[in-house]
């Protein structure tokens, strides 16, 4: 809302309560005349702040220079007020000539002149209040807008982090599947083929799949099949891979690549090509509104040496659930008799 679509807002609210006021007064003829230059005044006053003293000195935080300009203010369209109000507009309600004596603030003289006159005295503080309550609508307009602001740059800001995660998982699946290609290539022909089809599948739901917010379990499961089974054309040895998939509804969604990078933490340091004393073992079961993801590698005794280039690491999964499901995630990660162990549990609407 700009600043005068807030100027006639406020000139509506005044104007409801002084008709407010004024059907208080049963529609007399004499309350216009007595407050009219008031409620000009509150008008001039209420531009001053929108336009001038609210975004020059309140919004910038130059909160002495705001209380100053606005006493200024206050000052100035008082005294106009006072002056431009007539002052005998309003009979007395005892005339002397009836007999009544003098009215309640006239002494047997008539009206004490250093007593301050008790319209001007309303007037006053019907101006100073409606510039508090001008003031604090715009503060309030203020905060709302600075609110709004902030919540559409978070979201922009979790927006781009999220890409940018997602751009350091697939460039990495790509270097390990082409590695694993390259090594089939001299070994078989046929597994080749196989290798490539699996890949192709993969590419597929990288490319097209992950520009989704969210998918399927059961598409992130084939991912994952389709990793396994990548994985294991490279050799003709039998690999101690196990997978416990236990889904009863694969329809619950989560964000995509979310649970690879697990898997290739696994693979790169259980030191599986070994076979002897080495295992993963992967476990997925869904409840009503739940995923829970486990998986287990073996940790060599010795250190691996892996190349530069390796995994993306466990700290980007920790950042993309922090901005996806700040509080609907449980991520346990411990190390246990050269056991390394997973578990994470998802709370989500199927």
């Amino acid at each position: 809302m700009n600043k005068l679509k807030r100027f006639s807002f406020q000139i509506v609210l005044l104007l409801t309560i002084w008709l407010i006021l004024w059907s208080g007064q049963f529609w007399a003829t004499h309350f216009l005349l007595e407050n009219a230059s008031a409620f000009v005044a509150q008008i001039i006053a209420m531009l001053l702040l929108i336009f001038f003293a609210a975004p020059k000195y309140l919004f910038t935080k130059k909160y002495m220079i705001f209380i100053g300009v606005s006493i200024l203010i206050l000052v100035l369209v008082t005294l106009a007020a006072s002056y431009f109000t007539p002052q005998n507009v309003l009979p007395s309600p005892h005339p002397r000539g009836l007999g009544f004596g003098p009215g309640l603030l006239e002494g047997p003289e008539g009206p004490d002149p250093r007593r301050p006159n008790a319209q001007f005295l309303t007037q006053n503080l019907l101006i100073v209040l409606s510039y508090i309550l001008s003031t604090v609508i715009e503060v309030v307009y203020y905060n709302q807008k600075n609110e709004e602001a902030l919540i559409k740059s978070k979201a922009q800001t979790l927006n781009t982090e999220l890409k940018l995660l997602k751009s350091q998982i697939n460039p990495h699946f790509l270097f390990n599947a082409l590695n694993n290609i390259y090594a089939l290539s001299g070994i078989d022909t046929e597994k080749t083929q196989k290798s490539i089809s699996y890949l192709s599948d993969m590419l597929r739901y990288v490319l097209y799949e992950c520009e989704q917010p969210e998918v399927s379990l059961q598409k992130e499961m084939d991912y994952i099949d389709n990793y396994i089974k990548l994985f294991r054309l490279k050799s003709s040895k039998i690999y101690p891979i196990t997978t416990y998939f236990n889904v009863s509804s694969s329809n619950i969604m989560l964000s995509p690549m979310l649970l690879i990078p697990f898997v290739e933490n696994a693979f790169k340091h259980s030191n599986i090509e070994k076979i002897k004393d080495t295992f993963i073992t992967i476990y997925i079961e869904t409840g009503a509104h739940c995923i829970l993801f486990k998986i287990e590698n073996s940790i060599p005794e010795a250190p691996i040496n892996k190349d530069a280039l390796g995994g993306i690491g466990l700290e980007n999964v920790k950042k993309r659930l922090a901005i996806l499901y700040p509080n609907s995630h449980d991520l346990k990660i411990t190390t246990v008799n050269n056991t390394f162990s997973v578990s994470l549990k998802l709370e989500k609407n199927v």
